[in-house]
């Protein structure tokens, strides 16, 4: 399956994020990939922060990573850094954008 996120990084912290996105920490993308991702790229116009992932299951992604200490770790430090965040708690499954259009 395919979710579409939108997050927003605050302005005066967008180096700040992008270096962090630069050292994810190898632990929490090898949980990422055994909770079935298959790919997760994020784009970024200005402050705005828009996700694309495949995965097998996001409801199971995100019960599979909620507690894992280093994505619970990844997710405060993000949550810092952004003024709009994404809930990737269990309870976040259904919050992916709508599609409108696809060719």
């Amino acid at each position: 399956m395919r979710i579409a996120l939108h997050t927003r990084v605050r302005a005066d912290r967008i180096e700040e994020y992008e270096a962090a996105h630069r050292a994810v920490p190898e632990e929490l993308t090898a949980a990422v990939r055994a909770a079935g991702v298959s790919s997760w790229t994020i784009w970024r116009s200005g402050a705005e922060l828009f996700h694309l992932l495949e995965c097998e299951d996001y409801a199971r992604l995100l019960g599979e990573l909620e507690h894992l200490p280093v994505n619970v770790d990844w997710q405060t430090r993000m949550a810092g850094l952004l003024d709009v965040t994404h809930d990737y708690s269990a309870h976040g499954a259904e919050a992916g954008l709508p599609v409108v259009w696809q060719l």
